[in-house]
This record gives C-alpha cells, structure tokens and sequence, in this order.
C-alpha cells in the first residue's frame, strides 16, 4: 500500500458514469481541498476515512445513464488537539461542505498511520527500554509492538476517560526474518494515547521468560521442500466469461451486478440480479461484511483484555493486500484496485485489491437414463469476487461466489498467524494450547456479520424461519413417516431475532409476498448457514456489552439508511449497548417491507499444534438459495462441456 502525492484539484472526476462508482483519487482530493477551504481546521487533524457518500436508494433504482446526479463525499475527521470527532458531508457537485457535525463522545476507527506512530514511540521510551531490558534484551530493532484497540473495562482507570488509546503488546525477534510470534514478551503492556502519542504507562505485571524455539515458514528456512508437486496450471484459451462495464459494472453468464470498495468495509456488493426470461431480476440491493469481532477467552494479566472489533475498529478495506496472479489467484483474472486516503490526506492506491475470476466447481448437475443409456451431465462453474485483508496476525479471504443455479455464497477463508502468550517453564496453559516449549495460543473466537439490504423482485420484502417438522404418528400419518416445512412469518425486529437450530434443519427464507412463480409459491431466496455457534464470554463482559449482535444469529430491520453497522458506527472505546440491540428496541414492523438482514456467524477456534506456525486455511461462511424464486431449474440450459473432454 503506497501513498501517493497527486497535485490538487476542484472538479470531480468526469469519468463517473454511475451514482455508485467508487471516488477516484482526483474526487478525494477534491473533497478534501473543498473541507479545508470551507471548514477552520486545527493542524493536527486526522483525516480517517474518506469515501463516496452513497446517494439515496430511490435515485439509484430510478436512474438512467446521462441522469444528472449529486457526486459527494463522506469525510471523518478527527482533531488530535481536542480529540474531537466530526463527520463532513462535501458535495463534488456543488463544490461545498454541506453537512460538518461534531460526533460527541466517540473515537473514530484506527488508522493504520497510527500504529506506526505508537510503535515508533513506544520503542523510544526509556521505560519500556528498561523493563525489554530486564528480560534480557539488548536489540531494540528486533523488538515488534502490536498496537491492540483498547477497550472498555470496569477496572479503567479514571484518568484514561476521554482519551484515544491503544493497548500495546510486545515480541522479539531472534534476527531480522525470524518469526516474532515464536517469542512473546509475556507480562508486559503499554497503554499509549494516540492523540498525544505519548505512552501513558508501562505496565509490567511479571517476567516470564521468552520462549525460545524459533519456528519459521517462509522459504529460506524451510530446507526440505516436497518436490512430487507437479505444476497445475489453469487456462483460458478463450478468454473469461465476464465482462467489466462503465468502471465496476460486472456481467457474468446471467448475473448482473455492480461494486465498490470502501475502507471500513472492503468489498461490497450493489445491484445484484439474475436474468430471467429476458428481464434482470434484483435480488440484494447491497451487501457487505459490516463487523469482524474476535473475543479471547483466555484470564492471563495480557491477554484477557484481547478482542477486536476488526470491522469498526481498524478497517479491513485498509488493510487489504494487493493479490499476485498465481498466488492469491488462479486462471484468466481481472483486478480492481482500491483507492482511499491516508490521514494526511495523501492518495494511497492498492493496487489489485481485488481479484475476479471464474472457476470450475465440479458436476453443476447429471442424470444417466438407464433405460436408454442417455447421460447427460454439466459441470458448474462460479464467478468468483474476492480481497484479502491482513489484520496483525492474522489473514482474512473474503469471497463472494456466483453460481449458474443462482445460488450466491459468502465464505470467510481464515489463515495467516495466531497471536500468542508465553507460561513459566512446568506449566501448561488454562485457556489455550502448548505450541512449542512455553509458547502457546490462547482460545479465541472469529465473529462475522454480513449485512445484506434485500430486494427480492423489488423492495417489499418479507421473512420466513423454516423448520422441518414431523408429523405424530396416528390417522394423518400411520406408517409415522410424514414430515413437513413449517414457515413462521418473523413479523417484527424482536421476532426476527433467531438462532440456528440444525435439528429442525433451520433455515430463513426471504421473500416477495406479492410476486409469485409459476406454481403460485411466493418467490424467494433462503439463507442456508454453514458452521456457527455462539459467544462463550459472559452476557456481563465488557466484549458482549459491546459486541451485542454476537448473540443472535439473524436479525432483521426495516431499512434505514443511518443503520449500518451491527455494533453503532464507533465501537472503538465506546462502552456498549450500541447497533443492533438498540435499533431493534422499537419492535417495528419487517413485514411486507424495505427490510435489511443481517447474519452472524461464528468461528470457534480452540488452538492446534498443526496451526502453528502458519496456520492451515479455515472456512466459514453461508449460501443464498432460490427458493421458488425461478419456475425451473435455471441451469438446464448450460452447454455441455466440450467434446475432447470426454464426459459426454
């Protein structure tokens, strides 16, 4: 990720041909030139994010390419001087600031310039130097500072209140490429205030000693490389399927759709359809992961105080990767490259920030007709929409697959590092798992919430719970094998609060009350959920206090344009009781309606030896089906594959 100097300009870009388009960098500098210009600003503000204010849904359902359109920005600002905190609506339009509103009491997201300002100066302070020193470390260079958000604990002390902080947390490298993870400087934190950028305390709770063993993964210390792996190579004589249009249009097969990229969020969704029978139908009008929460389960002085709120607290967008064909990729790919600014205000391009490509997903469907000998098979293929994103430690894949059934996937691929804690020499680790001679990782969980604002043949929607029942053996069921789905009408947002439950094959459907198919069934798209479980951390803990939305796994709300974020729009510092728990306090009604719904999944990890020292990718996600949304198999009109493949 590099930031670039671009020279300064009032006009917006006039490349944008869509109300959606993602702002370019000649848009960013724009609005920024214009706040400036407009708005008294101390110097030493943080720009934290700026991005495309996203127009109003009807406008975007309504337009037409050569529709005029206001082009605006969305700026947050944050004053390190007052440690203020204020949002800016600029429009590019009319070249004017038309919305500055100081947000009071909250701490913006944290910016990736700000964890290297706290590393720098933790490892500048004497008394950190001292007390790396009493463990026997000389070699401030080989020291590594995680900066980790902070939190909210009952046992703050007082004088923290109102300040911007991080919560520090350290390890040693034995050379310049060694894995640092290996060697945790255990019993040891430093809370910093990135407003001042000075430490305000070093808290040095025990000396434990530093593991030792060095477990490395890349190349140049792995000396016995399998070599019976022969070369795989996926080829597209032909060319790929799809086709870019008018900047981030995507047109796949039959599905329709458009993207953006913002750097809270990453990647997102907008304008998805199938076509059907000539027309494009809608089924998501956005969708997006919109929080990330990973709660540790573990009661050691440094690391019971772990949790993140990756989403609303850092960015994945940020700290997206720029993909290398061959690596994070495979076959005939097409990249979008994400653009966004620094807090300085500085252009920072990533470049391939997001990778498209089309894979072969195996048989799409197949029946041999044994009478005739007839067999007719198809092999499926999927679109697939990616970014990677490196938290710290750890390595998130985000994917959004695209099926010819019309089936739409979410998965999470999680790999990369487990952060880790140190015990005395004879002991073994309460909470977590013994890697290496008194290193290990501590149990942990990875919280994902997908937020997708529907629009199944139009934006009056509704949600159905499905339950598999069956029927009491007796007169309506005599041989006792009768079973059917039962559909509950979740009415309202408190009603609409449900787990899942794989004993009665529990699922939701969404669906358009006043569309039907052909057989009269209500169209519709169910959510079919994949591996989840539910927090294990205490109702009365401070990461569940904050991270309410972990404890159902569907919500649903009426739409609301200000609703975007399960835990609030800035859960960094903030106490709690924000998001989802308070918006669904008014029990409105989601029937019939403009409805958002919102799936929280749960990755339990209880640490392994074979996850370490990199860790093996875990998958976690869920699918949209149609159900009853076509009057037919939609598929059955993909071509056989080619003859001098064989199969048919």
């Amino acid at each position: 990720m590099t930031a670039i100097s671009h020279p300064p300009t009032s006009t917006a870009s006039p490349s944008t041909v869509h109300p959606l388009e993602p702002l370019v960098a000649a848009e960013i500098l724009a609005a920024l030139e214009i706040l400036k210009a407009q708005q008294t600003l101390s110097n030493r503000v943080r720009f934290i994010s700026i991005t495309l204010h996203e127009p109003p849904k009807a406008l975007v359902l309504s337009y037409e390419p050569g529709m005029p359109f206001e082009r605006e920005a969305f700026i947050i600002v944050l004053d390190n001087t007052t440690g203020n905190t204020y949002e800016a609506i600029v429009s590019l339009t009319s070249q004017s600031v038309t919305s500055w509103k100081h947000i009071p009491g909250v701490q913006p997201p944290i910016a990736l310039d700000e964890f290297f300002d706290c590393e720098a100066a933790v490892k500048a302070n004497p008394e950190f130097q001292a007390a790396v020193r009493k463990r026997g470390i000389e070699d401030m260079d080989l020291v590594c500072v995680d900066p980790w958000s902070a939190g909210v604990y009952a046992d703050d002390p007082e004088r923290d209140q109102g300040r911007r902080l991080l919560r520090a947390l350290c390890w040693v490298r034995s050379n310049p490429t060694d894995n640092l993870y290996a060697h945790p400087i255990d019993g040891l934190t430093i809370i910093f205030d990135l407003n001042s950028l000075e430490v305000v305390r070093v808290e040095d709770h025990r000396v434990i000693p530093i593991p030792q063993e060095m477990t490395n993964y890349t190349t140049e210390y792995v000396a016995d490389l399998r070599k019976d792996v022969k070369p795989l190579d996926i080829t597209q004589p032909g060319g790929a399927s799809f086709e870019v249009r008018d900047g981030h249009e995507i047109r796949w097969q039959k599905w329709r759709m458009r993207i953006g990229f913002t750097p809270r969020e990453g990647l997102v969704l907008y304008t998805v359809g199938y076509e059907d029978q000539g027309r494009v139908r809608p089924i998501l009008y956005r969708a997006s992961l919109v929080e990330m929460t990973v709660p540790y389960g573990d009661t050691n002085i440094t690391q019971c105080r772990k949790n993140a709120f990756d989403v609303g607290e850092y960015g994945v967008g940020t700290l997206a990767n720029s993909l290398k064909l061959g690596c994070d990729c495979l076959g005939e790919i097409r990249y979008f490259d994400a653009v966004m600014a620094n807090t300085s205000g500085e252009i920072v391009e990533i470049k391939n920030a997001i990778c498209m490509h089309e894979e072969d997903y195996g048989i799409l469907w197949k029946h041999t007709d044994w009478r005739t000998d007839q067999v007719e098979v198809r092999r499926s293929r999927r679109l697939v929409l990616s970014f990677i994103a490196t938290v710290g430690n750890y390595e998130y894949g985000f994917f959004w697959y695209f099926y010819q059934d019309g089936t739409i996937q979410y998965e999470v691929k999680l790999t990369g590092m487990m952060t880790t804690g140190a015990v005395m020499p004879g002991e073994k680790p309460a909470y977590g798992t013994e890697l290496t001679p008194q290193l290990y990782a501590p149990n942990h969980q990875h919280v994902f919430c997908v937020r997708m604002d529907m629009s199944i043949d139009g934006i009056h929607n509704s949600v159905y719970e499905v339950d598999t029942e069956a029927v009491p053996m007796g007169e309506a069921n005599p041989y006792g094998n009768a079973f059917y789905a039962k559909s509950t009408l979740l009415s309202t947002e408190q009603e609409a609060q449900r787990l899942i439950d794989p004993f009665k094959a529990r699922y939701w459907k969404i669906v358009n009350p006043s569309v039907q198919n052909r057989m009269g069934y209500p169209v519709g798209y169910k959510l079919v959920h994949g591996e989840n479980g539910l927090p294990f951390a205490h109702p009365e803990s401070s990461v569940m206090q904050r991270g309410g939305y972990m404890t159902k796994h569907l919500w649903v709300t009426p739409y609301d344009p200000e609703e975007r974020f399960p835990a609030g729009n800035y859960p960094n510092q903030h106490p709690g009781g924000d998001g989802l728990p308070r918006w669904t306090q008014a029990d409105e009604s989601v029937e019939n309606t403009d409805l958002v719904v919102w799936y929280t999944f749960n990755h339990n990890h209880i640490p392994r030896c074979e996850d370490w020292p990199v860790m093996p990718v875990s998958y976690i996600g869920f699918m949209l089906k149609p159900v009853n949304f076509f009057d037919l198999n939609p598929s059955n009109d993909v071509p056989p594959s080619p003859s001098k493949h064989k199969c048919h």
